[in-house]
């Protein structure tokens, strides 16, 4: 994958481009996303993958513009068509599941083809979502994924999470891009959108880790029964992570969509 810039009226935004085929925007999550992601790599087999990063993330400017779920919305669509692109497969991951889902609310007739990775964005007071700002980086395999082991060696790259110089690298990256994704996640990711869902016309799939402690699954039906026609497709022994754990049968899911 290859990072460039494009310019939108607020802020210059990077984004990762790599594959051919179909174009398919992915948005990511809160942990951000780097050329390096295996989930972008199996997307790329099959499609023309453009990836922003939300500003704060990587070596992306900061924007004080950017401050509600509208304007997480609006920039959405701001990059898509500083992008120039038509009509493409929109695919989001947890916070960028969100955005997606709000997106493709605020602009029925814009997107025909939806992927919703664990997204946030519904609350029920029964399910509690955790509290992703108040965790350490040693809590977060066990919540993020299904095997927490193999979850540690992947977001630290076999570094060790207790050790001091790690952490201060880890709670400076984080509370650039958590400062961001904060303004629409905390304290709850609650913005309306479960009243917005009835508007989004696109062919939707619904993908979910099993194992979801983050997230619970509990809010894949919530989704599905909110986007009329959704398809819910379920990931055994996978986390919230699951686009690091089974990357290639998440892209298999968003495969079907074309």
């Amino acid at each position: 994958m290859e990072l460039k810039t494009v310019e939108t009226r607020h802020v210059p935004v990077r984004y990762l481009e790599g594959g051919s085929g179909p174009d398919l925007v992915y948005l990511h999550g809160a942990g951000g996303v780097t050329a390096e992601d295996p989930f972008l790599a199996e997307l790329a087999r099959s499609h023309h993958v453009y990836a922003p990063l939300v500003p704060g993330y990587g070596d992306s400017e900061e924007c004080a513009e950017i401050r509600d779920m509208l304007d997480f919305t609006l920039h959405g669509w701001d990059v898509v068509e500083a992008l120039g692109l038509k009509d493409p497969v929109l695919v989001g991951h947890s916070m960028g599941g969100m955005i997606a889902a709000e997106m493709a609310a605020i602009a029925p007739n814009d997107v025909s083809r939806l992927a919703l990775i664990c997204p946030a964005g519904l609350w029920d007071d029964a399910h509690p979502i955790a509290d992703l700002f108040s965790l350490m980086p040693y809590e977060m395999p066990q919540m993020l994924f299904h095997d927490a082991q193999a979850g540690a060696a992947m977001l630290t790259a076999g570094r060790n999470v207790e050790d001091p110089n790690f952490l201060q690298t880890y709670l400076v990256t984080n509370a650039r891009q958590l400062g961001m994704a904060g303004r629409i996640l905390f304290p709850i990711p609650e913005r309306g959108l479960a009243q917005r869902l009835y508007r989004i016309k696109a062919r939707t799939i619904v993908v979910w880790g099993d194992s979801d402690r983050l997230v619970p699954p509990f809010y894949a039906h919530g989704f599905k029964k909110g986007i009329a026609g959704a398809e819910l497709v379920s990931i055994p022994e996978a986390g919230h992570m699951v686009v690091l754990e089974k990357p290639a049968a998440v892209a298999q899911a968003v495969g079907r969509l074309g």
